[in-house]
């Protein structure tokens, strides 16, 4: 089983996306530069941001961190992002989810110009994606499309599935394997005869946040099978986990992501590029020489 090592392809991509930070600097005398909003103090939150404001230190990126009371209100969060719409050297904004309990995600995700939507969760940004018109993509399903096409895993003709339907991953990952040509199966909840439709399909993209939920019976012999679930330690997982027994796939699948160290780190690497495409939209720049 070919093991699809996110971490390390991330590492390796971001010294890549670097040296094109690099050039923008030559060329334009400016640094892309990311917003990170973050109301509270939620802990997962917490590290996340601090996991993205490092890994945009490391390729040149300058993050702008703003830390908002968790008892902000949605009017001054939207001011708060309008600020930040009219600021012509914030090239990227991204609003740390979960918001606290009374704020609306949605009104917030809304507020950010679709020129600067780097986490592409926007109305404007999936509509750009399903008429094949993206500025950026989300970045999941982007990093997940790096990830294959870093292990030449051509998808073109493939039978795919993709389990769950949320706007931040499934959604959008079923709109990239279609325009990258594969036939794509969207399963969520209420699907039917589950295991089926996977067993006859040759790659399955898991994000149905159910800790370690499918297994080797579920997919079929040869099969690549990406992970987007993440769970802590708990009753059923005595390590960190995904949605799938990743134990399992060994002498099944033909590759696979593990869990930590697969999608995570390059979900990651999808928002640093983002931003970097998000920079040269805004200053058009189509090219480096």
């Amino acid at each position: 089983m070919i093991l699809l090592d996110g971490k390390a392809t991330a590492q390796k991509k971001q010294i890549e996306l670097k040296k094109t930070v690099d050039q923008l600097f030559l060329k334009t005398g400016i640094r892309p530069k990311l917003a990170v909003v973050l109301c509270g103090d939620y802990p997962p939150s917490q590290i996340y941001v601090r996991n993205k404001i490092k890994a945009c230190q490391e390729v040149g990126i300058i993050s702008d961190f703003i830390k908002l009371p968790s008892d902000i209100t949605q009017s001054n969060l939207i001011l708060e992002i309008e600020k930040l719409n009219q600021d012509p050297l914030i090239h990227g904004i991204l609003v740390q989810m979960p918001l606290p309990k009374g704020l609306d995600s949605n009104l917030a995700i809304e507020a950010i110009s679709e020129y600067k939507d780097v986490d592409g969760f926007s109305y404007s940004s999936l509509g750009r994606l399903m008429a094949k018109n993206s500025i950026v993509k989300s970045c999941t399903p982007l990093g997940i499309m790096r990830l294959l096409e870093e292990y030449k895993i051509n998808v073109s003709g493939l039978n795919a599935a993709v389990v769950g339907r949320s706007t931040i991953v499934g959604l959008p990952m079923q709109m990239m394997l279609t325009h990258a040509d594969a036939t794509v199966t969207l399963c969520h909840s209420k699907t039917k005869n589950l295991s089926v439709i996977l067993q006859q399909s040759d790659l399955v993209v898991v994000a149905m946040h159910q800790c370690r939920f499918l297994g080797q019976q579920d997919f079929k012999k040869g099969a690549i099978v990406i992970d987007v679930g993440i769970h802590p330690p708990g009753p059923q997982n005595a390590k960190i986990s995904g949605d799938v027994r990743f134990e399992e796939l060994e002498n099944w699948a033909y590759a696979a992501t593990p869990v930590p160290g697969g999608v995570g780190p390059m979900t990651i690497y999808a928002l640093l590029e983002n931003t970097v495409t998000l920079f040269k939209y805004q200053n058009k720049i189509d090219e480096l020489v």
